[in-house]
């Protein structure tokens, strides 16, 4: 979680690059610095139009939270969250499995999974408590969708983790701790701004290869008329 699957605006530029990446774009890249990480979930169309800003500046400009109305919160999403938080307190302070990081996901009532970070414990840098929140909930229902969930989190989600909730089909997401609140201890905002960038200036360097080879097994699936859907 410290370290969203992107917007289709983002996800079709991705796209568009990495088909014809054989003619990399090698325009110098804008002057990106250090934003607050909220803004990753722009950064495909942001790096496009090149709006980032300085970091201070950036930091003066983003609202401490979203003018747009939310879903009224219960005092049941208040619960589910402060369960969240003890996870996060218990994964991060007392078994130091992992970062301060918690998730209860739910739905219609149901506590469908709860976990904490756990990259330390399993050497897994994908082990964030929302990922193994997810993974557990889609075990439980036998389901990669769970359709009508809800996820508490302890904190913001991190780029890995709103994509794996995005493409788990998650309803709504409730977040307690900003990023600003630990920027100095987790932040993720390098992601954005390195997945900005050209491919050869990125720290990768995603470079394409042998796409005509790959290209044959996607035609080979489309005619599958029992091709694998999700």
């Amino acid at each position: 979680m410290h370290q969203g699957s992107l917007n289709p605006l983002g996800r079709k530029a991705h796209m568009m690059r990495t088909i014809d990446s054989s003619q990399d774009n090698t325009s110098s890249a804008p002057n990106i610095r250090v934003v607050a990480r909220r803004d990753f979930l722009l950064a495909s169309a942001a790096g496009l139009a090149g709006t980032y800003f300085g970091g201070s500046e950036a930091l003066a400009r983003t609202p401490k939270s979203d003018t747009k109305p939310g879903r009224a919160v219960t005092d049941k999403d208040r619960d589910y969250m402060r369960q969240a938080i003890q996870l996060m307190r218990k994964a991060g302070v007392v078994d130091k499995t992992g970062g301060p990081f918690g998730a209860v996901i739910v739905r219609d009532g149901e506590v469908l999974a709860a976990s904490g970070n756990s990259v330390l414990r399993d050497n897994d840098p994908s082990a964030h408590a929302e990922v193994n929140a997810i993974r557990q909930a889609c075990h439980k229902i036998g389901s990669p969708h769970i359709q009508g969930a809800v996820l508490y989190t302890s904190c913001e989600c991190c780029p890995m983790c709103y994509a794996t909730a995005y493409w788990a089909r998650i309803s709504k997401v409730y977040y307690a701790a900003s990023w600003r609140d630990y920027a100095d201890l987790f932040d993720d905002s390098v992601i954005g701004q390195d997945m900005a960038k050209p491919y050869r200036q990125r720290k990768l360097e995603p470079q394409q290869i042998l796409q005509d080879e790959a290209q044959k097994v996607w035609l080979e699936f489309r005619k599958m008329p029992d091709k694998a859907k999700y």
